[in-house]
């Protein structure tokens, strides 16, 4: 009698599971086959209010934060140079109710029967597999700012990681002199001298080989200007990037240590800004330096203030005009070349006012 009881427990528990699992896998097929049908019908109201001027191509591009400035300063260069092209790109992702990852945007994408992707990749094997989807679809992938190596995309379109890097150290180093040059004034501090603790704030999310190869340039540069390992240690932290207020915890904790870094190296936007906001919060200006990334208006404005060390500029437009670039001739001449690299300019204490010149002349 007991084992059947039991039995019949087991039945239910099973019954349960299953029950939870159909939901959810239903739950996550209609919230695509929604957002696809919402973004079909964003086109269709694009198509009938673009009469008067026919597209000859419908793009998308696809990133992890459209809100963001640097996502929004690349997607207005590949607007611009799609415009002249009489071709019409989505920054996808706007137009719909909710946040939705990458993935599931190259799943809409994909189901909507774009003419191109533009798309912020990783190496995983789901993008892995999207982008080959979308290749057998007939539409073209282009990998920007983070690619997919083992897919079938056309081209990828980001920055020299290594040109990056060998900066990075060029100004670690510069750090070194500095704190070197203070040192040599005061006898005491000579005789307590520290090396110099250097983080760099990497991303958890993916897989990212050009974090490696920044990382591996910063070693090689510090090496051949002739820094001891005895004046500097460079560690890498995980940085949980699946939003904002992640972000922000995981800087903070840095600052929660007993031990604080003397240089923190950031590697995009939101990092750099929550770093500096930190280093202000915790009354660290001046004892921490900043190695940021992407030049905003925020980030520019630190540096003026003393906030932040230097960053580096990236040539925003030009990433979105070759983006565009690549899918039209890929379109015209069924090849493409497979990299671009957009240009970068370091901005510092010596050249920020000539920037900070140009945003107002701009404005």
């Amino acid at each position: 009698m007991s084992t059947h009881t039991s039995s019949e427990k087991s039945n239910k528990k099973m019954h349960g599971h299953n029950f939870l699992l159909f939901t959810t896998v239903l739950f996550t097929i209609a919230t695509l086959v929604v957002g696809a049908l919402v973004f079909r019908f964003y086109m269709e109201d694009f198509r009938k209010s673009g009469e008067v001027n026919e597209y000859d191509k419908y793009y998308v591009m696809i990133t992890d934060s459209y809100k963001a400035d640097f996502w929004q300063s690349v997607y207005k260069g590949a607007f611009e140079a799609a415009k002249e092209q009489n071709t019409y790109i989505d920054l996808l992702g706007e137009n719909l109710d909710r946040q939705y990852s990458c993935e599931e945007l190259m799943k809409i994408a994909i189901a909507s029967k774009v003419d191109g992707i533009i798309v912020y990749a990783n190496e995983s094997d789901e993008m892995t597999n999207l982008i080959n989807e979308a290749t057998q679809e007939g539409i073209p992938v282009v990998t920007l700012y983070g690619d997919n190596t083992h897919s079938g995309r056309i081209s990828f379109v980001g920055v020299g990681s290594y040109n990056i890097g060998r900066e990075y150290g060029r100004q670690v180093f510069n750090i070194i002199k500095e704190k070197r040059r203070e040192d040599f004034k005061d006898s005491e501090k000579m005789k307590q001298r520290k090396s110099m603790e250097v983080t760099v704030l990497v991303n958890t999310d993916a897989q990212d080989s050009g974090q490696n190869i920044i990382i591996s340039a910063l070693q090689e540069t510090l090496s051949q200007e002739n820094a001891t390992n005895s004046e500097f240690n460079i560690s890498v932290v995980p940085v949980d990037n699946k939003n904002a207020f992640s972000v922000e915890e995981s800087i903070r904790d840095i600052f929660l240590n007993e031990k604080i870094p003397d240089v923190i190296i950031c590697l995009n936007e939101l990092n750099t800004v929550c770093a500096y906001q930190a280093v202000v919060d915790f009354n660290k200006v001046g004892d921490v330096s900043i190695l940021g990334y992407y030049d905003s208006e925020s980030i520019v404005s630190a540096i003026d203030k003393g906030i932040v060390y230097a960053t580096i500029s990236i040539d925003t437009a030009q990433m979105g005009q070759y983006c565009v670039e690549a899918l039209s001739d890929y379109h015209e001449f069924g090849t493409t070349s497979q990299y671009f690299t957009a240009d970068v300019t370091l901005i510092n204490g010596s050249n920020v006012a000539d920037f900070l010149k140009k945003e107002e002349i701009d404005e």
